[in-house]
């Protein structure tokens, strides 16, 4: 993730120094490893799972060949042998978003409890910081790369009107399939999503704020508002930017800035859009805006699409056009 980038905090706290946000060599301290090696293990299943959504390809045709020739059975066997193992995929990845869940609501209760502040948590607790980030980071690549795949609402469609049709015929055959009716249902809600693994953590960070009233809620909207800042900085100084080893980095920046600011518009009663946020939205939009269209369109639609206020009327217009140019 480049080397060690040292992060201004004009953008966060008046009264603090400068500190140093380590993505690529942050170690663990003892106070954290039990966290951190929990959440690493999801963190290396990660990568498997982007590894096989990046590489999914689909039934199509074998299913386009049995929707043709509805009466072939030896065609109808065919294509529901191509599909059964893709729905064995897709339900792993959406079992994966569970696990996901936890280890957020496991890093959130370590990074916003009262005994320091936000910035204080960043720069004391920095392994968990990266790990926030990194589930971030595979937040928003898995949402991308499942909103340019047609194939998986596709597939899993066929499986759950095959799977409806079987249940007709034979009463026991959902039996012997790997995903039955009740977990199609969970699939399908999951799946029918634009952003299916944005919409969980979205869901869990608001879940973690119910779970944990004796928290102020703003030890969980301060954790996130500052991690928006410390990427915005790291993006927009030019003195910071030039020390990423990868243009890499930059997105991973980028990903991880959007991801807070749709947590944030969910968890903080106002939203990331009114002018009291602690968000700079304007600048971070404009960062956004800065970059090259191809890489940002996504992360762009995140905020238009999946935020919770941004059509608020206490959103002013100006940001409201900023996201419609």
């Amino acid at each position: 993730m480049g080397n060690l980038i040292k992060v201004l905090t004009r953008d966060i706290e008046n009264n603090s120094g400068n500190f140093f946000l380590d993505f690529e060599n942050a170690k663990p301290t003892e106070a954290e490893r039990r966290v951190w090696e929990e959440v690493n293990g999801v963190l290396t299943e990660a990568v498997i799972v982007l590894q096989e959504l990046q590489s999914y390809s689909g039934a199509g045709e074998a299913i386009r060949q049995a929707i043709q020739h509805p009466n072939d059975e030896r065609v109808q066997e065919g294509a529901w042998a191509a599909v059964v193992p893709l729905v064995g995929k897709l339900k792993k990845f959406y079992e994966f978003s569970l696990k996901l869940e936890d280890s957020l609501q496991g890093l959130l209760e370590f990074l916003t409890s009262s005994r320091c502040s936000p910035t204080q948590h960043l720069e004391q607790e920095q392994a968990l910081a990266r790990q926030f980030a990194e589930i971030l980071h595979f937040t928003l690549r898995f949402d991308e790369l499942k909103m340019t795949n047609p194939a998986i609402q596709n597939d899993f469609s066929y499986y759950r009107r095959t799977l409806s049709r079987m249940r007709i015929i034979n009463q026991t055959a959902e039996e012997h399939n790997e995903v039955d009716n009740e977990l199609a249902n969970r699939m399908s809600l999951f799946y029918a999503n634009a952003t299916p693994m944005l919409k969980t953590l979205s869901d869990a960070t608001t879940k973690f704020v119910s779970k944990h009233a004796e928290l102020p809620v703003e030890n969980t909207t301060d954790c996130l508002s500052t991690m928006a800042s410390v990427c915005k900085v790291m993006l927009e100084t030019p003195e910071y930017r030039t020390r990423f080893a990868s243009e890499d980095t930059v997105l991973f920046c980028l990903r991880v800035m959007v991801g807070v600011i749709i947590l944030y518009d969910y968890v903080h009663p106002a939203g990331a859009f009114v002018k009291s946020s602690k968000i700079d939205m304007k600048g971070c939009i404009k960062v956004l805006r800065f970059q090259p269209s191809n890489s940002v369109e996504g992360l762009l639609n995140a905020l238009r699409y999946t935020t919770k206020h941004l059509n608020d009327e206490s959103t002013s217009k100006q940001i409201k056009n900023m996201l419609q140019a």
